[in-house]
């Protein structure tokens, strides 16, 4: 699972940039896992996500448990979430999923 997807194309076909390769190659294991459940779980929405664990955090009605720290994995979509719109792409389409 620590390997770009090799065939994933940037925004318009264009091959995937070294930022976003780089980025994806230094990925934890925590990130790699928060992007797999983003994909598979939340239909590729960060925000879905936050919300869930904002949600448990405050007793309210949840979707999801993950197993590592909520504070932790919120700080680790909002780093990724961010890097997605700075560089316009979905890091599901670089990160093996399964």
């Amino acid at each position: 699972m620590s390997e770009i997807n090799k065939n994933a194309q940037g925004d318009g076909g264009t091959a995937v940039s070294r930022e976003v390769s780089d980025f994806v190659h230094n990925l934890t294991a925590e990130q790699r896992m928060l992007v797999i459940l983003k994909k598979q779980l939340y239909d590729g929405r960060w925000e879905s996500m936050l919300d869930d664990l904002r949600n448990r955090l405050e007793g309210k009605p949840y979707i999801f448990r993950l197993a590592s720290r909520i504070q932790d994995d919120i700080e680790r979509i909002e780093k990724m979430s961010a890097f997605e719109k700075e560089n316009n792409v979905d890091l599901a389409d670089f990160v093996d999923l399964s």
